[in-house]
């Protein structure tokens, strides 16, 4: 009884903080575009008590302990259907019900065990399908959990996270002590560059490039502490795809012919995700579009999708025991120019 209390009082002290500017926003746009999925999605968004935490094991730190443990609490590994691309040396564990396991501390000369994030966030990391010995930019890097998990994939030849804000970059560069050893330090490059100049200072150099854009984050905005800020940001939200869609070309300029390119977004928004794919897809005429339904369909057990009317774009949508995304993501490839 006393627990059903507390659950309660925490319950009404979450729903305080959401931010109305935000949610009404979201209410007008949203409910056309998802529907009735829309109903549940909010519901899930503004509810942090059914939120879901991976844990992403850290094969450079490998803990086998850890591991017993999570079996024994009734953890599944993420993806038990047969991906296309799935690496046996990337391991994460989800929990069918709500939890959340304490975050490690960073400690210099430690590198942690494991790293917790959104399980969709896994999605546009394994549709890059890294091999070992690639050159592979991350170009809008921080915090650095995908530029982590990509390390979990493959031993890339070189991997060039990039992270133009200076915050997020020290973030960044903690988030890579707190997770990867001095010998593949050594094949990382860390910059600080306008992505919007990278394919101009580093032409056709990848094989593989993810573009994890600066976006409406959905569901951090919904919980906004201040309102003002927040209608500002909303304002302002109308110019985000003219920066995603210049981050894009330099991507497209940075990629090698042949090579492939992920765009991927935490927001449900068709003007920040298929639409920008649109626009690059009809304007850049070597980039093609590379079919990832076959994703969909093995991920279908831990994830729900709401259509996209892309065969190249998924788009992950929060739901009750699924609670994972928003994630959009998206696959091009470079072609051949004769």
């Amino acid at each position: 009884m006393m627990l059903t209390r507390l659950k309660a009082q925490s319950e009404r002290k979450l729903a305080k903080q959401i931010c109305k500017v935000v949610l009404d926003h979201f209410e007008k746009q949203y409910s056309k575009e998802l529907g009735d999925a829309w109903n549940t999605v909010r519901y899930v968004l503004t509810s942090p008590s059914c939120w879901q935490h991976a844990v992403l094991l850290n094969r450079f730190n490998y803990p086998f302990e850890l591991e017993k443990d999570l079996h024994l609490k009734g953890y599944h590994t993420l993806f038990q259907g047969s991906l296309p691309y799935y690496p046996k040396s990337m391991k994460c564990y989800l929990s069918r019900i709500p939890s959340r396991m304490p975050s490690e501390r960073h400690q210099i000369g430690n590198l942690k065990k494991y790293y917790l994030l959104n399980a969709a966030s896994l999605l546009p990391v394994l549709a890059l399908e890294l091999r070992d010995g690639e050159k592979v930019l991350d170009l809008c890097a921080a915090p650095g959990g995908k530029s982590v998990a990509l390390l979990q994939c493959a031993h890339p030849g070189y991997l060039h996270c990039n992270e133009y804000d200076s915050l997020r970059l020290k973030w960044l560069r903690q988030t890579l002590e707190s997770f990867i050893p001095q010998p593949f330090v050594n094949v990382i490059k860390v910059s600080e560059l306008d992505g919007r100049e990278m394919g101009d200072v580093q032409p056709e150099t990848f094989d593989k490039v993810l573009v994890d854009a600066p976006c409406s984050n959905d569901r951090s905005w919904l919980f906004s502490s201040d309102s003002q800020k927040a209608a500002c940001r909303i304002s302002q939200r109308r110019n985000l795809p003219v920066l995603q869609i210049e981050l894009l070309r330099s991507a497209v300029k940075a990629l090698r012919p042949g090579g492939l390119l992920v765009y991927s977004t935490c927001t449900l928004s068709k003007a920040e995700n298929q639409d920008v794919i649109s626009e690059i897809l009809n304007s850049c005429s070597n980039m093609m579009p590379v079919d990832i339904k076959e994703m969909a369909r093995t991920c279908s057990q831990d994830f729900t999708f709401a259509p996209t009317g892309q065969e190249c774009g998924l788009l992950v949508i929060p739901d009750k025991g699924r609670a994972w995304g928003p994630m959009y993501v998206a696959k091009l490839k470079k072609s051949w120019t004769i």
